[in-house]
Protein backbone atom coordinates (compact mmCIF):
# COMPACT_ATOMS: atom_id res chain seq x y z
CA UNK A 1 0.00 0.00 0.00
CA UNK A 2 2.90 2.34 0.74
CA UNK A 3 3.93 2.24 -2.91
CA UNK A 4 0.72 3.93 -3.92
CA UNK A 5 1.05 6.89 -1.56
CA UNK A 6 2.74 9.16 -4.19
CA UNK A 7 -0.19 8.52 -6.51
CA UNK A 8 -2.71 9.52 -3.86
CA UNK A 9 -0.68 12.68 -3.16
CA UNK A 10 -0.92 13.54 -6.84
CA UNK A 11 -4.71 13.14 -6.74
CA UNK A 12 -4.95 15.37 -3.68
CA UNK A 13 -2.52 18.15 -4.55
CA UNK A 14 -2.02 18.32 -8.29
CA UNK A 15 -4.00 20.91 -10.33
CA UNK A 16 -3.93 18.47 -13.25
CA UNK A 17 -3.97 14.99 -11.66
CA UNK A 18 -4.83 13.00 -14.79
CA UNK A 19 -1.65 13.75 -16.72
CA UNK A 20 0.69 13.61 -13.69
CA UNK A 21 -0.80 10.31 -12.53
CA UNK A 22 -0.27 8.84 -15.99
CA UNK A 23 3.38 9.95 -16.02
CA UNK A 24 3.93 8.54 -12.53
CA UNK A 25 2.51 5.15 -13.53
CA UNK A 26 4.83 5.01 -16.56
CA UNK A 27 7.91 5.79 -14.45
CA UNK A 28 6.94 3.46 -11.61
CA UNK A 29 6.22 0.47 -13.86
CA UNK A 30 9.11 -2.06 -13.64
CA UNK A 31 8.25 -5.47 -15.11
CA UNK A 32 11.58 -7.06 -13.98
CA UNK A 33 10.85 -6.45 -10.31
CA UNK A 34 9.75 -9.41 -8.15
CA UNK A 35 7.30 -7.25 -6.24
CA UNK A 36 3.80 -6.61 -7.41
CA UNK A 37 4.21 -4.39 -10.46
CA UNK A 38 2.82 -0.88 -10.31
CA UNK A 39 0.49 -0.44 -13.25
CA UNK A 40 -3.00 0.72 -14.08
CA UNK A 41 -4.32 -2.83 -13.79
CA UNK A 42 -2.77 -3.36 -10.36
CA UNK A 43 -4.17 -0.02 -9.16
CA UNK A 44 -7.66 -1.02 -10.27
CA UNK A 45 -7.16 -4.37 -8.55
CA UNK A 46 -6.25 -2.54 -5.35
CA UNK A 47 -9.41 -0.45 -5.55
CA UNK A 48 -11.53 -3.58 -6.03
CA UNK A 49 -9.99 -5.41 -3.06
CA UNK A 50 -12.53 -5.55 -0.21
CA UNK A 51 -11.40 -3.87 2.98
CA UNK A 52 -11.14 -5.74 6.26
CA UNK A 53 -14.32 -5.44 8.30
CA UNK A 54 -14.38 -5.37 12.07
CA UNK A 55 -17.24 -6.88 13.97
CA UNK A 56 -18.18 -4.59 16.82
CA UNK A 57 -19.90 -5.89 19.88
CA UNK A 58 -22.11 -3.11 21.26
CA UNK A 59 -21.72 -4.60 24.73
CA UNK A 60 -17.90 -4.26 24.67
CA UNK A 61 -16.64 -0.95 26.18
CA UNK A 62 -13.26 -1.44 24.51
CA UNK A 63 -14.82 -1.63 21.04
CA UNK A 64 -16.95 1.44 21.74
CA UNK A 65 -13.84 3.42 22.72
CA UNK A 66 -12.14 2.41 19.44
CA UNK A 67 -15.16 3.52 17.45
CA UNK A 68 -15.24 6.86 19.27
CA UNK A 69 -11.52 7.40 18.68
CA UNK A 70 -12.09 6.72 14.98
CA UNK A 71 -14.79 9.38 14.80
CA UNK A 72 -12.58 11.93 16.56
CA UNK A 73 -9.71 11.12 14.22
CA UNK A 74 -11.99 11.92 11.25
CA UNK A 75 -12.28 15.52 12.41
CA UNK A 76 -8.48 15.91 12.31
CA UNK A 77 -8.57 15.35 8.55
CA UNK A 78 -11.58 17.52 7.85
CA UNK A 79 -9.20 20.06 6.28
CA UNK A 80 -9.07 17.81 3.20
CA UNK A 81 -12.66 18.80 2.40
CA UNK A 82 -11.47 22.38 1.84
CA UNK A 83 -9.37 21.37 -1.15
CA UNK A 84 -10.68 22.63 -4.48
CA UNK A 85 -11.26 19.30 -6.24
CA UNK A 86 -13.38 20.70 -9.07
CA UNK A 87 -12.31 19.89 -12.58
CA UNK A 88 -10.57 22.46 -14.73
CA UNK A 89 -13.64 22.79 -16.98
CA UNK A 90 -15.88 23.70 -14.02
CA UNK A 91 -13.40 26.33 -12.84
CA UNK A 92 -13.27 27.90 -16.28
CA UNK A 93 -17.08 28.00 -16.49
CA UNK A 94 -17.39 29.66 -13.06
CA UNK A 95 -14.76 32.21 -14.02
CA UNK A 96 -16.58 32.97 -17.28
CA UNK A 97 -19.86 33.85 -15.51
CA UNK A 98 -18.25 35.73 -12.62
CA UNK A 99 -18.13 39.54 -12.58
CA UNK A 100 -14.76 41.19 -13.41
CA UNK A 101 -12.92 42.70 -10.44
CA UNK A 102 -12.87 46.21 -11.94
CA UNK A 103 -16.64 46.15 -12.47
CA UNK A 104 -17.28 44.85 -8.96
CA UNK A 105 -15.09 47.62 -7.50
CA UNK A 106 -16.79 50.29 -9.62
CA UNK A 107 -20.20 49.12 -8.44
CA UNK A 108 -19.12 49.33 -4.79
CA UNK A 109 -17.69 52.84 -5.15
CA UNK A 110 -20.73 54.41 -6.86
CA UNK A 111 -24.49 54.62 -6.52
CA UNK A 112 -25.08 52.50 -9.60
CA UNK A 113 -28.37 51.45 -11.15
CA UNK A 114 -27.39 47.77 -11.37
CA UNK A 115 -24.41 45.82 -10.07
CA UNK A 116 -23.31 45.08 -13.62
CA UNK A 117 -23.95 48.68 -14.81
CA UNK A 118 -21.67 51.22 -13.03
CA UNK A 119 -23.81 54.20 -14.03
CA UNK A 120 -25.93 56.41 -11.81
CA UNK A 121 -29.65 56.96 -12.39
CA UNK A 122 -29.03 60.56 -13.46
CA UNK A 123 -26.47 59.52 -16.07
CA UNK A 124 -28.77 56.84 -17.44
CA UNK A 125 -31.76 59.18 -17.68
CA UNK A 126 -29.64 61.63 -19.69
CA UNK A 127 -28.56 59.02 -22.23
CA UNK A 128 -31.66 56.83 -22.56
CA UNK A 129 -33.24 57.25 -26.03
CA UNK A 130 -36.76 58.64 -26.35
CA UNK A 131 -38.31 55.49 -27.78
CA UNK A 132 -41.30 53.44 -26.87
CA UNK A 133 -41.15 50.14 -25.07
CA UNK A 134 -43.45 47.22 -25.20
CA UNK A 135 -42.22 45.54 -22.00
CA UNK A 136 -42.49 46.43 -18.33
CA UNK A 137 -41.27 50.00 -17.89
CA UNK A 138 -39.03 50.94 -14.98
CA UNK A 139 -38.99 54.27 -13.16
CA UNK A 140 -36.52 55.83 -15.58
CA UNK A 141 -38.57 55.08 -18.71
CA UNK A 142 -41.71 56.35 -16.95
CA UNK A 143 -39.84 59.55 -16.14
CA UNK A 144 -38.88 59.92 -19.79
CA UNK A 145 -42.47 59.35 -20.93
CA UNK A 146 -43.73 62.01 -18.49
CA UNK A 147 -41.22 64.50 -19.90
CA UNK A 148 -42.38 63.75 -23.45
CA UNK A 149 -46.00 64.27 -22.43
CA UNK A 150 -45.12 67.66 -20.90
CA UNK A 151 -43.36 68.63 -24.13
CA UNK A 152 -46.39 67.55 -26.15
CA UNK A 153 -48.67 69.67 -23.94
CA UNK A 154 -46.46 72.67 -24.72
CA UNK A 155 -46.73 71.93 -28.44
CA UNK A 156 -50.52 71.69 -28.21
CA UNK A 157 -50.62 75.02 -26.37
CA UNK A 158 -48.50 76.55 -29.13
CA UNK A 159 -50.87 75.21 -31.79
CA UNK A 160 -53.87 76.65 -29.95
CA UNK A 161 -52.20 80.07 -29.73
CA UNK A 162 -51.30 79.99 -33.42
CA UNK A 163 -54.87 79.15 -34.35
CA UNK A 164 -56.18 82.34 -32.78
CA UNK A 165 -53.24 84.64 -33.57
CA UNK A 166 -52.10 83.43 -36.93
CA UNK A 167 -51.73 86.92 -38.41
CA UNK A 168 -50.15 88.79 -35.49
CA UNK A 169 -47.80 86.26 -33.86
CA UNK A 170 -44.69 86.83 -36.03
CA UNK A 171 -42.39 89.76 -36.69
CA UNK A 172 -43.32 92.11 -39.54
CA UNK A 173 -40.21 91.33 -41.59
CA UNK A 174 -40.70 87.55 -41.36
CA UNK A 175 -43.87 87.40 -43.44
CA UNK A 176 -42.38 88.77 -46.71
CA UNK A 177 -39.40 86.44 -46.32
CA UNK A 178 -41.74 83.47 -45.86
CA UNK A 179 -43.77 84.41 -48.94
CA UNK A 180 -40.55 84.72 -50.95
CA UNK A 181 -39.53 81.20 -49.90
CA UNK A 182 -43.00 79.96 -50.86
CA UNK A 183 -42.60 81.39 -54.36
CA UNK A 184 -39.18 79.77 -54.77
CA UNK A 185 -40.55 76.45 -53.48
CA UNK A 186 -42.96 76.21 -56.40
CA UNK A 187 -40.20 76.76 -58.97
CA UNK A 188 -37.48 74.37 -57.79
CA UNK A 189 -35.84 72.53 -60.67
CA UNK A 190 -32.93 70.67 -59.02
CA UNK A 191 -31.95 68.93 -55.80
CA UNK A 192 -29.30 71.55 -55.05
CA UNK A 193 -31.96 74.26 -55.13
CA UNK A 194 -34.11 72.22 -52.76
CA UNK A 195 -31.18 71.78 -50.36
CA UNK A 196 -30.44 75.51 -50.34
CA UNK A 197 -34.10 76.37 -49.83
CA UNK A 198 -34.34 73.89 -46.96
CA UNK A 199 -31.42 75.59 -45.20
CA UNK A 200 -33.07 78.99 -45.52
CA UNK A 201 -36.41 77.69 -44.23
CA UNK A 202 -34.64 76.11 -41.27
CA UNK A 203 -32.81 79.33 -40.50
CA UNK A 204 -35.98 81.42 -40.64
CA UNK A 205 -37.88 78.99 -38.40
CA UNK A 206 -35.05 78.83 -35.86
CA UNK A 207 -34.96 82.63 -35.68
CA UNK A 208 -38.73 82.70 -35.13
CA UNK A 209 -38.41 80.12 -32.32
CA UNK A 210 -41.89 79.53 -30.84
CA UNK A 211 -43.55 80.87 -34.01
CA UNK A 212 -41.98 78.30 -36.34
CA UNK A 213 -45.32 76.62 -37.00
CA UNK A 214 -46.79 79.92 -38.19
CA UNK A 215 -43.80 80.45 -40.48
CA UNK A 216 -44.24 76.99 -41.99
CA UNK A 217 -47.93 77.73 -42.51
CA UNK A 218 -46.96 80.81 -44.55
CA UNK A 219 -44.37 78.93 -46.63
CA UNK A 220 -46.74 76.00 -47.36
CA UNK A 221 -44.01 73.33 -47.79
CA UNK A 222 -46.63 70.64 -48.49
CA UNK A 223 -47.19 72.21 -51.92
CA UNK A 224 -43.76 71.01 -53.12
CA UNK A 225 -43.46 67.82 -55.16
CA UNK A 226 -42.62 64.61 -53.31
CA UNK A 227 -38.91 64.59 -54.19
CA UNK A 228 -38.50 68.17 -52.98
CA UNK A 229 -40.51 67.39 -49.84
CA UNK A 230 -38.17 64.49 -49.03
CA UNK A 231 -35.16 66.82 -49.36
CA UNK A 232 -36.85 69.43 -47.14
CA UNK A 233 -37.41 66.86 -44.39
CA UNK A 234 -33.70 66.00 -44.44
CA UNK A 235 -32.57 69.62 -44.39
CA UNK A 236 -35.00 70.76 -41.71
CA UNK A 237 -33.87 67.86 -39.51
CA UNK A 238 -30.23 69.01 -39.43
CA UNK A 239 -29.24 70.74 -36.22
CA UNK A 240 -32.74 70.47 -34.75
CA UNK A 241 -31.84 68.62 -31.55
CA UNK A 242 -32.79 71.57 -29.36
CA UNK A 243 -36.37 71.59 -30.64
CA UNK A 244 -37.04 68.16 -29.10
CA UNK A 245 -40.69 67.16 -29.60
CA UNK A 246 -42.05 70.41 -31.06
CA UNK A 247 -39.88 70.75 -34.14
CA UNK A 248 -40.24 67.17 -35.48
CA UNK A 249 -44.01 67.51 -35.01
CA UNK A 250 -43.97 70.75 -37.01
CA UNK A 251 -42.03 69.10 -39.84
CA UNK A 252 -44.45 66.18 -40.08
CA UNK A 253 -47.67 68.18 -39.82
CA UNK A 254 -46.56 70.85 -42.32
CA UNK A 255 -44.89 68.69 -44.98
CA UNK A 256 -46.08 65.08 -44.76
CA UNK A 257 -49.53 65.18 -43.17
CA UNK A 258 -51.18 67.54 -45.72
CA UNK A 259 -49.92 65.37 -48.58
CA UNK A 260 -51.20 62.13 -47.06
CA UNK A 261 -54.57 63.58 -46.02
CA UNK A 262 -55.53 64.03 -49.68
CA UNK A 263 -53.79 60.89 -50.94
CA UNK A 264 -55.81 58.99 -53.55
CA UNK A 265 -53.05 56.91 -55.12
CA UNK A 266 -49.98 55.07 -53.79
CA UNK A 267 -47.43 57.39 -52.15
CA UNK A 268 -44.15 57.98 -53.97
CA UNK A 269 -41.19 55.86 -52.92
CA UNK A 270 -38.96 58.89 -52.19
CA UNK A 271 -41.39 60.51 -49.77
CA UNK A 272 -42.42 57.21 -48.20
CA UNK A 273 -38.87 56.09 -47.41
CA UNK A 274 -37.88 59.46 -45.96
CA UNK A 275 -41.05 59.60 -43.86
CA UNK A 276 -40.45 56.11 -42.44
CA UNK A 277 -36.87 56.99 -41.48
CA UNK A 278 -37.97 60.23 -39.84
CA UNK A 279 -40.84 58.59 -37.93
CA UNK A 280 -38.50 55.88 -36.68
CA UNK A 281 -36.28 58.57 -35.15
CA UNK A 282 -39.22 60.58 -33.75
CA UNK A 283 -41.88 58.06 -32.77
CA UNK A 284 -43.86 60.31 -30.41
CA UNK A 285 -44.05 63.08 -32.99
CA UNK A 286 -45.08 60.52 -35.61
CA UNK A 287 -47.96 59.46 -33.40
CA UNK A 288 -49.34 62.94 -32.65
CA UNK A 289 -48.51 64.83 -35.85
CA UNK A 290 -49.08 62.13 -38.48
CA UNK A 291 -50.74 58.85 -37.47
CA UNK A 292 -53.52 60.13 -35.22
CA UNK A 293 -54.76 62.86 -37.61
CA UNK A 294 -54.45 60.51 -40.60
CA UNK A 295 -56.51 57.76 -38.96
CA UNK A 296 -59.07 60.37 -37.82
CA UNK A 297 -59.54 61.71 -41.37
CA UNK A 298 -63.09 63.05 -41.56
CA UNK A 299 -63.90 61.11 -44.74
CA UNK A 300 -62.36 57.93 -43.38
CA UNK A 301 -59.15 56.40 -44.67
CA UNK A 302 -58.93 54.87 -48.14
CA UNK A 303 -56.69 52.09 -49.43
CA UNK A 304 -53.62 54.27 -50.24
CA UNK A 305 -53.77 55.93 -46.81
CA UNK A 306 -54.24 52.53 -45.17
CA UNK A 307 -51.08 51.27 -46.90
CA UNK A 308 -49.12 54.35 -45.76
CA UNK A 309 -50.20 53.98 -42.13
CA UNK A 310 -49.50 50.24 -42.16
CA UNK A 311 -45.94 50.73 -43.40
CA UNK A 312 -45.17 53.47 -40.88
CA UNK A 313 -46.53 51.39 -38.00
CA UNK A 314 -44.69 48.27 -39.15
CA UNK A 315 -41.31 49.84 -39.90
CA UNK A 316 -41.13 52.80 -37.50
CA UNK A 317 -42.95 52.03 -34.25
CA UNK A 318 -42.42 49.53 -31.46
CA UNK A 319 -45.37 47.10 -30.95
CA UNK A 320 -45.88 48.46 -27.43
CA UNK A 321 -46.18 51.97 -28.83
CA UNK A 322 -48.73 50.74 -31.39
CA UNK A 323 -50.77 49.08 -28.64
CA UNK A 324 -50.93 52.38 -26.74
CA UNK A 325 -51.93 54.20 -29.94
CA UNK A 326 -54.78 51.72 -30.49
CA UNK A 327 -56.00 52.29 -26.96
CA UNK A 328 -56.12 56.04 -27.55
CA UNK A 329 -58.05 55.60 -30.78
CA UNK A 330 -60.65 53.31 -29.22
CA UNK A 331 -61.16 54.89 -25.81
CA UNK A 332 -64.16 57.11 -25.10
CA UNK A 333 -62.05 60.04 -23.87
CA UNK A 334 -61.72 62.53 -26.74
CA UNK A 335 -58.81 64.30 -25.02
CA UNK A 336 -56.74 61.14 -25.50
CA UNK A 337 -56.98 61.69 -29.26
CA UNK A 338 -55.37 65.13 -29.31
CA UNK A 339 -53.04 65.72 -32.22
CA UNK A 340 -50.85 68.36 -33.88
CA UNK A 341 -51.84 69.95 -37.19
CA UNK A 342 -51.95 73.32 -38.89
CA UNK A 343 -55.18 75.29 -38.30
CA UNK A 344 -56.05 75.28 -42.01
CA UNK A 345 -56.02 71.46 -42.06
CA UNK A 346 -58.16 71.04 -38.97
CA UNK A 347 -61.32 70.84 -41.08
CA UNK A 348 -60.01 67.66 -42.73
CA UNK A 349 -59.78 65.77 -39.42
CA UNK A 350 -62.56 64.38 -37.26
CA UNK A 351 -62.68 63.82 -33.51
CA UNK A 352 -64.05 60.29 -33.91
CA UNK A 353 -63.08 57.27 -35.98
CA UNK A 354 -64.90 57.04 -39.30
CA UNK A 355 -65.39 53.33 -39.97
CA UNK A 356 -64.70 52.25 -43.55
CA UNK A 357 -63.58 49.06 -45.27
CA UNK A 358 -60.02 50.38 -45.27
CA UNK A 359 -60.14 51.11 -41.54
CA UNK A 360 -61.10 47.50 -40.83
CA UNK A 361 -58.21 46.44 -43.09
CA UNK A 362 -55.90 48.66 -41.03
CA UNK A 363 -56.98 46.96 -37.80
CA UNK A 364 -56.37 43.59 -39.42
CA UNK A 365 -52.87 44.68 -40.49
CA UNK A 366 -52.13 45.84 -36.94
CA UNK A 367 -53.25 42.51 -35.46
CA UNK A 368 -51.15 40.62 -38.01
CA UNK A 369 -48.06 42.42 -36.69
CA UNK A 370 -48.58 40.69 -33.32
CA UNK A 371 -49.59 43.88 -31.55
CA UNK A 372 -51.17 42.94 -28.22
CA UNK A 373 -54.41 44.81 -27.58
CA UNK A 374 -55.77 45.40 -24.08
CA UNK A 375 -59.12 44.05 -22.91
CA UNK A 376 -60.77 47.48 -23.05
CA UNK A 377 -59.53 47.99 -26.63
CA UNK A 378 -61.02 44.64 -27.65
CA UNK A 379 -64.28 45.56 -25.91
CA UNK A 380 -64.50 48.77 -27.94
CA UNK A 381 -63.74 46.92 -31.18
CA UNK A 382 -66.56 44.46 -30.46
CA UNK A 383 -68.92 47.38 -29.86
CA UNK A 384 -68.04 48.95 -33.24
CA UNK A 385 -68.34 45.56 -34.95
CA UNK A 386 -71.86 45.18 -33.59
CA UNK A 387 -72.76 48.70 -34.76
CA UNK A 388 -71.27 48.17 -38.24
CA UNK A 389 -72.42 44.63 -39.00
CA UNK A 390 -75.51 45.62 -41.01
CA UNK A 391 -73.70 48.28 -43.04
CA UNK A 392 -70.78 45.97 -43.92
CA UNK A 393 -72.75 42.72 -44.20
CA UNK A 394 -71.30 41.97 -47.66
CA UNK A 395 -67.83 43.43 -47.08
CA UNK A 396 -65.08 40.84 -47.38
CA UNK A 397 -62.59 43.21 -45.70
CA UNK A 398 -64.89 43.54 -42.70
CA UNK A 399 -65.25 39.77 -42.38
CA UNK A 400 -61.53 39.14 -42.89
CA UNK A 401 -60.89 41.51 -39.99
CA UNK A 402 -63.43 39.60 -37.88
CA UNK A 403 -61.73 36.29 -38.63
CA UNK A 404 -58.33 37.77 -37.76
CA UNK A 405 -59.71 39.23 -34.51
CA UNK A 406 -61.12 35.86 -33.43
CA UNK A 407 -57.81 34.13 -34.19
CA UNK A 408 -55.62 36.71 -32.45
CA UNK A 409 -57.74 37.78 -29.46
CA UNK A 410 -59.80 34.69 -28.63
CA UNK A 411 -59.31 34.86 -24.81
CA UNK A 412 -60.63 38.45 -24.74
CA UNK A 413 -63.68 37.59 -26.86
CA UNK A 414 -65.28 34.96 -24.63
CA UNK A 415 -67.53 37.50 -22.81
CA UNK A 416 -68.72 38.76 -26.23
CA UNK A 417 -69.37 35.40 -27.88
CA UNK A 418 -73.14 35.83 -28.26
CA UNK A 419 -72.87 39.43 -29.44
CA UNK A 420 -70.24 38.58 -32.04
CA UNK A 421 -72.17 35.54 -33.22
CA UNK A 422 -75.25 37.67 -33.81
CA UNK A 423 -73.19 40.23 -35.74
CA UNK A 424 -71.51 37.59 -37.92
CA UNK A 425 -74.83 35.92 -38.72
CA UNK A 426 -75.88 39.17 -40.41
CA UNK A 427 -72.97 38.93 -42.87
CA UNK A 428 -72.87 36.99 -46.11
CA UNK A 429 -69.33 36.47 -47.39
CA UNK A 430 -66.96 33.62 -48.19
CA UNK A 431 -65.56 33.56 -44.64
CA UNK A 432 -68.80 33.88 -42.67
CA UNK A 433 -69.00 30.15 -41.91
CA UNK A 434 -65.35 30.06 -40.88
CA UNK A 435 -65.91 32.89 -38.40
CA UNK A 436 -68.97 31.18 -36.91
CA UNK A 437 -67.01 27.94 -36.57
CA UNK A 438 -64.21 29.76 -34.72
CA UNK A 439 -66.70 31.52 -32.44
CA UNK A 440 -68.41 28.25 -31.54
CA UNK A 441 -65.10 26.98 -30.19
CA UNK A 442 -64.59 29.85 -27.74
Amino acid sequence: MEGWIPLFEIFLNSPCPESEASLWLQKAFNPSSNATPISTASFLSLLKTPSETTSIDPSSPRQMRKLLNGCLTWYKYQWISHFNLDTEEENVEDEFYSMPDWLRDAAKDSDSVFTWLPMSSDELSETVPLTASGGNEDDISIYVEENKQEEFDEVMLEVDVDEFKLDNSIAIDVEPMAKSLKSRLLNIESTSEAVELGKEVHKLCSESKQNSLVVLDLIEPWSADDETAAVLISQLSNGSETYELGWPSHILCSIVLPKFLVLNEPASRALMMRTIEYCKAHQTSAEYALLLPLILRNEGINNPICDVITRIIKESLHPGHVSALCQKLLCEDKDARRFVCLPRHRCLISEELVWTDSLFSLWQNILNQNVHLTQDSVDQLVYHIHESADRFSKSLKFCNFLLCLVNKCAPFLKPHKLLLTAAVENTNTLVTKSILSKLSGL
